[in-house]
């Protein structure tokens, strides 16, 4: 796992200092009225009786709060495309692909698994990110100091990477290019296979057996190099580099599906969605398998009958689905959150506080969008917490995070302060103070 490094954005600032803060590492105890120190981009010290180095910028900090700066789990900003509908579809196991659009070449249909249909794990997020996203200052805004960003089209969509909401280049923003891949239950809606969701989850069983295989080749070759070199599969090739699977399941039933495919794919497995794991908390814990939880919480649609006679399931659905992330937390289960489909970044927020009107406790709110979601994705050593040698980003907000009245004063990324900008008059443009 690779250890944080000093960033290029912060070279020729000055150290930054703030002192008198209530500080809330996340990995350790509160410090009521301790200090934290970021230089060169790296949280070099936190504690309640270090000293500004010379030439420190200094922050007072008195009434102010410290938090490891927030994470959203599964996100589209970046993108330069807004991405969220193509996530809000894969959210629904089974939803389909639509088919090209008008004008477009005529994609060849595809016969079987052997076609490798809608598979492409060779993209990769890190390559599409873009600092010029509008939605970036919001989401410092709101807090929001990195996310984990994924391609979403097709079945094996692709690469996802963890990034920092701000940078000069796209390059300065990516924190680690390769933390998973991306998986739907899309079909081939225009013809060809896989036609059905059924077809679909025998196209994922057969890929792993193949991946499988050709893992098995790669170990035996590079131990006797006499043997037939096994064939270069760039398909193949990404699903088994995968350090993570992301697969998507709302309803309970999916939710048991993709525990017990994961299991016979043997990969480490996350699923995202989950609005019905009010029913499977304990499951999720034993099994394992991470949980990503989507914020868009379900509602009645706007232009619905009143006079309409809707499933006691699908009003449960609704109204349950907020206690999900308490469920977790008691049974045990880690799990982070995904902004998708969510429109604003101030709405995640809203969000996540009905989540904790639902019961979930604040400190395992900030848990999950913090030190959780940096484990799931094998960044640690490097984001979640207020610790020496991570990066230096940070969430100061005055007063408690989750209170009403609280607000979000200034974020620092890379050790470089950004304040907030009015969500409605945000432009495409960076507001680094420092």
């Amino acid at each position: 796992m690779a250890s944080a490094v000093p960033s290029q954005l912060a070279q020729g600032l000055p150290p930054l200092f703030i002192r008198n803060a209530k500080i809330v590492p996340v990995s350790g105890s509160i410090l009521p009225k301790g200090s934290i120190l970021v230089q060169d981009g790296l949280i070099v010290a936190v504690g309640e009786s270090i000293s500004a180095p010379s030439g420190a910028q200094i922050i007072e900090g008195e009434g102010l709060t410290v938090y490891p700066g927030l994470i959203d789990g599964l996100s589209t900003l970046g993108f330069d495309v807004p991405l969220a509908t193509a996530i809000l579809g894969a959210n629904r196991a089974g939803a389909a692909l639509a088919s090209p659009s008008p004008g477009t070449a005529p994609v060849a249909l595809s016969r079987g698994p052997e076609d490798r249909p809608l598979t492409t794990p060779w993209v990769k997020a890190a390559d599409q990110v873009k600092p010029t996203d509008r939605r970036l200052p919001l989401a410092r805004a709101a807090g929001f100091t990195s996310a984990v960003v994924f391609p979403t089209t097709g079945i094996f969509a692709g690469q996802g990477a963890v990034i920092n909401l701000a940078g000069v280049k796209p390059s300065n923003m990516v924190v680690n290019p390769s933390v998973g891949m991306y998986t739907t239950m899309a079909s081939n809606r225009g013809g060809g296979f896989p036609a059905s969701l059924m077809g679909t989850i025998a196209y994922l069983r057969q890929t792993y057996l193949d991946a499988n295989y050709y893992k098995s080749a790669l170990a035996l070759y590079e131990k006797n190099p006499t043997l037939q070199r096994p064939t270069y599969d760039r398909a193949l090739e990404g699903i088994v580099e995968a350090p993570l699977t992301l697969f998507p399941a709302t309803r309970a039933h999916e939710i048991d599906r993709v525990i017990r495919l994961s299991k016979e794919f043997g990969t480490k497995a996350a699923i995202y969605g989950l609005h019905e794991g009010f029913r499977r908390g304990d499951e999720l814990a034993k099994s394992g398998v991470a949980s990503i939880v989507n914020l868009n919480w379900p509602v009645a649609p706007r232009d619905q009958d009143p006079e309409d006679h809707e499933d006691l399931r699908v009003l449960e659905l609704r109204d349950r689905a907020p206690s999900t992330p308490a469920v977790l937390a008691k049974a045990g289960a880690k799990f982070t959150f995904s902004s998708a489909g969510v429109e604003t970044s101030a709405n995640v927020m809203r969000a996540i506080k009905r989540a904790i009107d639902a019961g979930l406790a604040p400190a395992d709110a900030l848990r999950a969008m913090t030190l959780s979601a940096a484990e799931i994705y094998g960044v640690s050593q490097q984001l979640g917490s207020l610790e020496k040698g991570k990066i230096g980003n940070l969430t100061v907000t005055s007063g408690d995070l989750f209170q009403d009245a609280s607000k979000v004063q200034f974020v620092v990324i890379d050790g470089v302060k950004y304040d907030p900008l009015p969500e409605e008059a945000a432009p495409a443009r960076l507001e680094a103070t420092r």
